[in-house]
């Protein structure tokens, strides 16, 4: 059984596990404590970040992007990228603005000082950053808004690895209750969808000790 080395909160981690499921791939999760530095996990990735994805040959493949691109060469029957050049193109452009633009302006300001401050126990969240990342959420809404609102998934006219990246960034900042879905219903519409998808059931299950989701968490009727 392939084995992925994750946190239940990481939005990279999440992604990974929702292209695996989406691909019909089975695997195990092995919680992470990154911040430990265990010598055997650094060893399988000197970054010493999670996923790591550990295949039944007991290859490993580090980095959720470099999973990604893995997954799709190795396991090509089900296309998380498109099916055109220029669908390909455009899912691989908005994939890295969620995970490169969006994670900067608002995972990490929020997700990160909200939770992995906390399980690193490196203090209480900055005021500051919680600030910046309410405010960017907002202007990053209207723009995944406008893409819910002109397209029938994100990246054009099929689910793709865009949606789930975005999918398993929300769903993050879900958990913390951070996202008023009222600021765009589009977003909220689409995010029912996603949320109803068998992948997404073990994220739903998700549930980290001290730290509980709110009630809407789970519900895919929100």
């Amino acid at each position: 059984m392939r084995l992925l080395h994750h946190l239940p909160l990481s939005p990279y981690c999440r992604k990974i596990r929702l292209v695996l499921a989406e691909k019909r791939l089975p695997f195990e999760l092995k919680v992470e404590r990154v911040w430990e530095r265990r010598p055997a996990f650094v060893d399988l990735n000197p970054a010493a970040t999670v996923p790591v994805l550990i295949e039944e040959s007991g290859l490993a493949v580090p980095d959720s992007g470099v999973i990604c691109e893995y997954l799709e060469e190795a396991y090509p029957d089900t296309s998380m990228l498109g099916e055109t050049h220029a669908e390909r193109v455009e899912v691989r452009r908005l994939a890295a603005w969620i995970d490169g633009k969006f994670d900067a302006d608002v995972t990490r300001p929020l997700n990160g000082e909200k939770y992995f401050k906390r399980i690193a126990g490196r203090g209480h969240p900055d005021a500051a950053s919680l600030r910046a990342g309410y405010a960017a959420l907002r202007e990053h809404l209207e723009y995944l808004g406008w893409l819910a609102e002109t397209r029938k998934w994100l990246g054009g006219a099929h689910i793709s690895l865009a949606d789930f990246a975005a999918a398993a960034h929300l769903s993050v900042l879900d958990y913390a209750g951070d996202v008023d879905w009222s600021m765009s219903p589009a977003v909220r519409e689409w995010y029912a969808r996603m949320k109803s998808r068998p992948s997404f059931r073990s994220l739903l299950a998700d549930r980290v000790p001290g730290f509980a989701p709110p009630a809407h968490y789970a519900d895919l009727d929100f």
